[in-house]
């Protein structure tokens, strides 16, 4: 049990990027490369980085409440006693994570392409920062 709690906190950690990525991937399934891979636009040096001021005040607000969930469903699937309600609450959390970002005025899209940019380049980084 004690191995779950550890792998479903992990796997918690990266809900609000994971899950919607997916999903992404399945509206654009363009992104496949050649190989059947995906391709990574940050790695390839064609990320976005020109995002408006308005998207990502957009970001920064669906941000905070995506912490806010990922901390409450934390405590809850740690509680959990058993896999399958820890992985349900997993699920209702990626739900509420998408409805947050969706209700900040955001496409999933566009708020993984931020996230992805204030991870991997320092001028967006900046930006979101100063807006928080």
């Amino acid at each position: 049990m004690n191995k779950l709690l550890v792998s479903l906190t992990a796997s918690l950690a990266l809900l609000a990027a994971g899950p919607a990525l997916a999903q992404e991937n399945q509206q654009s399934p363009k992104s496949a490369d050649t190989e059947g891979g995906y391709s990574d636009p940050a790695a390839a040096g064609t990320q976005n980085t020109n995002f408006t001021d308005q998207q990502l005040k957009q970001f920064v607000e669906a941000q905070e409440g995506i912490n806010e969930i990922r901390e409450e469903y934390m405590e809850k699937i740690e509680a959990a006693d058993s896999q399958q309600k820890a992985q349900d609450l997993q699920m209702e959390a990626n739900d509420e994570m998408v409805t947050e970002i969706e209700d900040a005025g955001m496409d999933i899209p566009t708020y993984n392409s931020i996230a992805t940019a204030y991870n991997s380049e320092p001028k967006v980084r900046n930006r979101v920062d100063a807006l928080m």
